[in-house]
């Protein structure tokens, strides 16, 4: 009886100390999934399945991959790095010059207040800004908030364009594992104002963690990999933790078996704690080799995902695609499209006439590695089709001649001319007359 005592103790003692376990799982499905979903005769027409496309790619050389992976790595731990903060002064207040200068509303189309928006403007205490100076780190898959509040803001809803889903407090996500530089807290002490590798905001106290030397000495240890599967979940003895995009990012442990998480302690301060994989394939070295099979898999993984703006929802928009897709082969890219097409080498082909468009884009733009950019959107090239340019993005949808938009509302492949067999889309907002860059890596 004894024994059969000791050996529950045991059990239950493992279970306490039981590592974290990475699984394979799915994004629980919301609101966002009851969004239009329209089809364009593209989507029926040109392969939608990367692997079509992916025989056409150039592979990096070693060395230049690793010069990539390298800047990465640099850029993705800058906030550790930080004495002061350092968003740039154009960038910095965006948020109060947005809900002071113009109408802000609720989703049902009802005025906010002076009095409501006034006190989220109070609970920034941006009287405070860059007292605090901590470096933390992310325990779990978080929004980024341009306020310190739960609660949403639009422009009028009944204007095309706005209202659901864009949400202009939703600023952006965190991955888990991303470094962070803390400026200063809420009033109400339950946020935090951070600037992480790619973009800045409010995050909930809660989904942070403070470091300190030690960690981050033990955590930037060089050695890196990142989720190559979308939706996986983090549970520790059976609870689940939190949900794990593809991109995120987790050293390698000492063992080359496991890899290490931060966790949060009861004072708020970060923890290493080791995470082992129910499929050793979820995860891959970083930089994953760039090769035919390696970019079909990966763009596979982003197929078909709900438009979510700025990473609401637990679901991308058009810059999160790009980002976390060009990230796992080591390149880095920031939160937004306009800063993303600063990146990399700018071909410019504003201007252009639509057949020279479509041939300078097929010549010069490298089929996996290379963006298309037109102010408020960025694709991903994929390679020609029946010489045709055919690209992935997350796409809201196409304008039409009376104003509104014919939504598609997710991550499709298309030719640079989607809808181009509906009389109703207004010619001028096509993509083509509108892509103005070529961003080449």
């Amino acid at each position: 009886m004894m024994i059969r005592v000791f050996g529950m103790m045991l059990l239950c003692m493992g279970l306490l100390n039981a590592d974290y376990l990475l699984k394979q799982s799915y994004r629980a499905k919301s609101r966002i999934d009851l969004m239009p979903q329209n089809k364009v005769a593209d989507m029926k027409m040109i392969p939608q399945d990367p692997a079509h496309y992916a025989d056409q790619i150039k592979p990096f050389l070693p060395q230049e991959q690793q010069k990539h992976d390298r800047e990465f790595n640099q850029r993705y731990f800058y906030p550790w790095e930080l004495n002061n903060l350092d968003i740039p002064e154009e960038d910095f207040g965006w948020e109060e010059r947005f809900v002071t200068k113009k109408p802000i509303y609720t989703e049902k189309g009802e005025m906010i207040p002076h009095s409501i928006y006034g006190q989220w403007l109070e609970n920034a205490n941006m009287a405070n800004v860059d007292t605090k100076k901590y470096k933390a780190i992310t325990v779990r898959h978080t929004e980024v908030k341009a306020l310190p509040t739960s609660k949403s803001f639009y422009r009028d809803p009944r204007k095309v364009g706005e209202g659901f889903p864009f949400d202009y407090n939703q600023n952006s996500a965190y991955h888990i594992n991303t470094p962070l530089y803390i400026s200063h807290f809420s009033k109400d002490k339950k946020w935090a104002f951070v600037r992480g590798a790619y973009t800045f905001g409010w995050v909930k106290i809660n989904d942070i963690a403070l470091v300190d030397k030690t960690f981050i000495e033990v955590f930037k240890n060089g050695k890196y990999a990142m989720a190559i599967k979308d939706n996986l979940r983090l549970y520790r003895n059976n609870t689940q933790v939190t949900i794990v995009k593809l991109g995120s990012l987790f050293p390698a442990a000492k063992d080359n078996q496991r890899y290490l998480i931060a966790a949060r302690d009861k004072r708020g301060r970060a923890r290493i704690e080791k995470v082992s994989m129910q499929d050793p394939s979820i995860l891959a070295k970083k930089p994953l080799a760039f090769t035919p099979q390696n970019v079909a898999m990966l763009a596979k993984e982003f197929y078909g995902e709900p438009y979510g703006w700025g990473g609401g929802y637990e679901c991308r928009d058009c810059s999160a695609t790009t980002r976390d897709f060009l990230g796992v082969f080591g390149i880095f890219l920031e939160r937004n499209s306009n800063k993303q097409a600063k990146e990399g080498k700018s071909i410019s082909i504003a201007g252009l006439q639509k057949s020279l468009k479509k041939k300078k884009i097929i010549n010069e733009a490298e089929p996996f590695r290379s963006l298309l950019y037109v102010p408020g959107h960025i694709v991903l090239y994929l390679g020609q089709y029946k010489g045709e340019p055919v690209i992935m993005h997350t796409y809201w949808g196409m304008r039409k001649n009376d104003g509104s938009k014919l939504i598609t509302g997710r991550t499709i492949i298309t030719s640079t001319e989607p809808g181009k067999e509906r009389a109703d889309i207004r010619e001028q907002s096509k993509l083509i007359n509108t892509l103005q860059t070529i961003v080449r890596f």
